[in-house]
Formats: C-alpha cells, structure tokens, sequence
C-alpha cells in the first residue's frame, strides 16, 4: 500500500481537538462516499499534506462506472483522485527542503528504485509502482494525506493550487513531447481534444511545435482548442468508414506533412486516423486508452516507417511543468471549467458533471 492511505473502515477516534480524516471512498459501480480515512504514520522523509485542490481525472470516471481501467481492477474499496495539490501541515524528522505553510504539488507515484527500470531513470515503467487511486492504493481526494517529500514539489508564488494539481495531466503531455520528440521543426497532430488532448496540445506548443491541428467530433470541444492555440481544428465523425476522407482534411488543415501525431483517444478510428495522416518515416505517440485491444493499419503504416510509440504515466516532468506555468508558456486555467466543494452532495455532482461530457472539460475539486 502506498503512502496514501492505510485501510477501509472505522477510522477510530479523532484526537481531540483534531479533525477527522475524511476521503472520498469508492465503494462500488457509481458510489462514491464520504468517509473516515485513516493515515498511516508519519515517516521521517515524509510529510502530511492538506488537500485543497483535486482534479477528476477520465480515469477515476472508469473506476466509478466499471471498477476498472485498463488491466487495472478496483476489488476492495478504494480513496479516489490523484490529480492533487496542497499544503504541508507536518514533515518528517528527515525532511530539510519543505516547512509547514509550504503550498506543493504531488507526484501521486511511488516507485521501488531497486529495479532495473528505475534504475535507468525510467521509473515509470517500475512493476512495483504505488500511485494514488491505481488500485489497491488509495487516492487522495481526501482533507489529508501522507506521502513522500522527494515527490511534493514547491510551486512558485505566481502558481495557484488549482494549476498545481493540473501538473499532473500538464505531465502526461510533457512526457509524450518527450516521447516523441517535439520541437521547432515538428508538425504536430492531436487526435481528441479533451482533457489530455488539451494539455498535450499546450505542452507541444510550449516544446516548440511550430503548427498544430487538433481533431475532435465535439464543436465546443474544438472551440476550446483553437482559443488555447491549435492552429486549426478539424471536426470528425465517429464512424470509421470516413477516416479517408478526413486524413485528406487533416493534410489539408497542417499545410505540409503530419511530424508527428498524437493519439489522446485511443479508439480503434483516432489510432487508424492518426497512422494514415502521419507523413512517411513520422511518429504516432498512444497516449490516450479507450480501448483495450483495436484492430488497426499498421501494415501501411510500417511500410512508410510511421514509429509508433507508447507513454503510461510521466517521469521528471513536476518541474518542468511548473516552470512553463510560472513563465507563462503554458496557461492551464482555461481548461478548468467546473469546480466544486468536497460534501457528499458535491462530489456526486462533480463525477456526474465530468462523466457526462458536455461543456465540462477539467472538474476541480476545492476542499
């Protein structure tokens, strides 16, 4: 079990005077419920923070209405949330770079730093990784939680809680421009233009992309990415029967050859999509996960040596995200478009607001 959190049930009594721990539990298909979560102790490198902002991620809508995502299932209950900022209320004995009062934001993952992965620097791939709301360890929409000072990054007095908790998709997107090499001379395709496809569109933009089209079915959604900066949007159908079509739309819209593409749906149609409108010898990054298995071109596209790669989580992203949002080259705020208190009530109508689309693209929570 990762720092998070301890276990599901009586939490015992509060101290007194102390408040007691509450967290957002998720109890089965479409219940979520208030109640005590009991903190483990206080390790020396760790630090106890108070939540104020957390954000519904399109994972946590899966585990409300499937208990799973991906190959990951929820068996037991389970705190929800890890897109999270705070701040410190108590460090640990061994903790010299954080001080109560500090405002942070979380890397929800805590890896093992033994295995080889890890020890190669790419420790988000670790098979021993303990993430907030990856289960079976507990999330952190919650009023408290306990975890690891090297993973609470400091934010900078120009950057809210609010953008400090939307480092953690802003991640995502840093880490797939690395993945896929963006820079000055790089085309970039984004396939979705929700939550992460918004965030992987600011982060290439801020990498140096030069132009940027970005593909969606939803107008408000396209409205949404042209005022954060896509150069041109393209609105699509779902049915793949007219991926064709649009792939001429798309090299119409770029003006000149598709670098690199970026699949933020993963839908058998936005992967097939993607892999026909990127230019011979390009890339087509998978970051988003519809679907567990597709039935896709690749023969086409191995043959003009279109790479395909993969992303699953981050690494040594927090700073980097926090400098874009500190300097201005990437501002987050617009893709925040509800927010909500921490009650029972309120949390049943935030993952409602989020899980049925619409005009809501980030739901916050402000506890």
């Amino acid at each position: 079990m990762g720092k998070g959190g301890m276990s599901h049930g009586n939490a015992g009594e509060a101290k007194d005077g102390e408040e007691e721990n509450m967290a957002a539990w998720l109890l089965g298909i479409n219940t979520l419920k208030i109640q005590p979560f009991k903190l483990p102790p206080l390790g020396p490198h760790d630090v106890k923070i108070r939540m104020k902002a957390v954000g519904i991620c399109a994972s946590d809508v899966h585990y409300l209405k499937t208990l799973r995502c991906a190959d990951f299932i929820v068996k037991e209950p389970m705190v929800i949330g890890h897109e999270c900022a705070g701040i410190i209320e108590e460090v640990g004995s061994e903790v010299k770079k954080l001080v109560p009062g500090d405002r942070v934001a979380l890397e929800p993952g805590i890896s093992c730093w033994r295995c080889n992965l890890c020890k190669e620097g790419r420790y988000n791939l670790c098979p021993d990784m303990k993430s907030f709301a990856t289960p079976p360890v507990h999330g952190s929409l919650a009023n408290q939680v306990v975890h690891p000072a090297d993973l609470c990054f400091k934010l900078p007095d120009n950057v809210s809680l609010e953008e400090g908790a939307m480092c953690e998709p802003l991640s995502v997107g840093v880490h797939a421009c690395r993945r896929a090499n963006i820079g000055p001379e790089t085309n970039v395709l984004v396939m979705g233009a929700g939550p992460m496809g918004l965030v992987t569109t600011l982060a290439a933009r801020a990498f140096g992309a030069p132009r940027i089209v970005i593909v969606d079915v939803d107008d408000h959604r396209l409205a949404v990415a042209k005022e954060l900066g896509a150069d041109e949007i393209v609105k699509v159908s779902p049915n793949i029967q007219d991926v064709a079509e649009e792939v001429s739309q798309i090299q119409k819209a770029m003006e000149a050859g598709v670098d690199v593409s970026f699949d933020c749906a993963g839908f058998n149609k936005t992967t097939s999509t993607a892999l026909s409108a990127t230019r011979a010898g390009g890339k087509v990054c998978l970051v988003g996960i519809g679907h567990g298995e597709m039935t896709i071109p690749l023969t086409p596209a191995a043959v003009r040596e279109v790479d395909v790669v993969g992303i699953i989580r981050y690494k040594n992203t927090w700073p980097l995200c926090l400098e874009f949002i500190s300097s201005g080259k990437i501002d987050v705020k617009p893709v925040i478009t509800h927010r909500f208190g921490f009650s029972q009530k309120e949390v049943e109508e935030a993952f409602e607001t989020s899980a049925g689309g619409g005009n809501a693209i980030k739901v916050m929570f402000n506890l």
